[in-house]
């Protein structure tokens, strides 16, 4: 079922993440579309790994956890939210659609219905389940790119549309969570496309950029270009990677690791390093007597290779898409993991590419509390709902031209925006 948000005033995102779990209730006024955050709920994931469901009752367990903090603080309750899709099984691709018109007459309305419906046709041809179904450039006379053809005389019309796809089985895990937990889907959205629309400017959308979104255990990709959305990707590491090697080699706990990379972790090593100590607690030993003192060389040593993969997998993704060498292409880092000291200057030296950290800032007046990497995917979520750029794809099992009612809905999103 498609939603329409602007009849209500009340919305909800929820960010299921491989370290947290974050619920955000929002209040929507109709006219201006201004956002108001009235409830927050944050809570430690467990039950999820890598952007995947592992354990559906521990995986409820967080979900109602961080849905009942953010109702209890906006004194209200929800019934349906806006829920994020991550993982490694992340899959894009653009397929091009074309129709012959009528040279005697401009292009109307029904044709680009027609060329929609066709475009949409082609969701059948991938396997799992549809999360996005985006309409980018259409081409006229196979040469030309328009962003609006209507009026304007030719011999065929094309379409370029992206579809992201998501594995039908992981997805129905992530469904069985939500159904557990009395609540419904009312729209998916990809992490990394979510935190792309609360960091971009509209210039970076326009120019081209990508967001590099580093979760704990995944890191999300969504490259713009043109105005739209023209890659999505997931790679399966993140800063639970990080940890995990800090525990390993410092044999320590998760929990203490964590510790050090925030306090003290960098993604580089500096010569006054070499000078400076740390404590560690080894792993079972939690009093001052057990601590040993480790060089903090020793800490950036282990983080620095981890990070230093990260972007090296981000490279290759992006030298597969003709993006690695493009000019003018920027690189946004947002996400928890980046506010690890000098992620930005890691991912410039290793991508070639000007970098920027980014926070979600384009929902005006939001609590100082979220202005920061890490909720990027929950507030991109609500800009997602509200700006009506898409609406909610076919499922891979749907046949999308039977459905006359998700078509006209793509057809008015044309409509409103050109």
């Amino acid at each position: 079922m498609n939603h329409s948000f602007t009849r209500y005033s009340t919305l909800a995102t929820l960010d299921i993440g491989s370290s947290k779990v974050c619920c955000l209730i929002a209040h929507i006024t109709p006219r201006d579309k201004k956002i108001e955050i009235v409830g927050y709920g944050y809570n430690a994931s467990k039950g999820i790994k890598n952007g995947v469901i592992t354990d559906i009752n521990q995986a409820t367990l967080s979900v109602c956890n961080a849905v009942e903090d953010a109702e209890q603080q906006a004194k209200e309750r929800i019934n349906s939210l806006i829920v994020n899709i991550s993982g490694d099984k992340t899959q894009s691709f653009v397929r091009h659609s074309t129709i012959a018109l009528h040279k005697n007459r401009p292009i109307s309305d029904m044709d680009i219905e027609k060329l929609l419906s066709q475009s949409l046709s082609k969701v059948k041809t991938f396997e799992g389940e549809a999360i996005h179904c985006v309409p980018m450039n259409f081409v006229r006379d196979k040469t030309e790119s328009l962003k609006d053809p209507r009026n304007q005389y030719a011999e065929t019309l094309g379409l370029d549309m992206l579809f992201g796809m998501y594995p039908e089985l992981l997805y129905k895990n992530l469904q069985n969570v939500i159904e557990n937990a009395h609540l419904d889907i009312a729209l998916k959205v990809f992490s990394g496309y979510a935190s792309a629309l609360a960091c971009l400017v509209e210039d970076e959308k326009e120019l081209g950029a990508t967001v590099i979104d580093i979760g704990g255990g995944t890191t999300s990709m969504t490259t713009f270009k043109g105005g739209y959305p023209v890659y999505f990707s997931t790679l399966p590491v993140g800063g639970n990677n990080i940890t995990n090697d800090i525990a390993w080699g410092l044999t320590t706990s998760f929990a203490h690791a964590e510790d050090l990379k925030i306090r003290h972790g960098c993604a580089f090593l500096i010569s006054q390093d070499e000078m400076e100590t740390i404590d560690v607690y080894p792993v079972g030993e939690e009093d001052d007597n057990s601590i040993r003192q480790v060089k903090k060389s020793d800490l950036i040593n282990i983080i620095a290779p981890r990070v230093e993969e990260i972007f090296e997998m981000v490279g290759k993704k992006l030298a597969e898409q003709g993006l690695k060498d493009a000019p003018n292409h920027r690189v946004v880092l947002t996400g928890g993991c980046c506010a690890l000291a000098g992620m930005r200057e890691v991912a410039g030296y290793i991508l070639n590419k000007q970098v920027r950290l980014g926070v979600p800032r384009n929902i005006p007046s939001i609590p100082t509390y979220l202005y920061d990497p890490k909720y990027s995917t929950a507030l991109g979520m609500l800009l997602f709902a509200i700006n009506c750029k898409e609406r909610r794809p076919y499922s891979g099992n749907t046949n999308p031209i039977a459905n006359l009612t998700g078509l006209k809905r793509i057809l008015s999103w044309f409509k409103q925006n050109y």
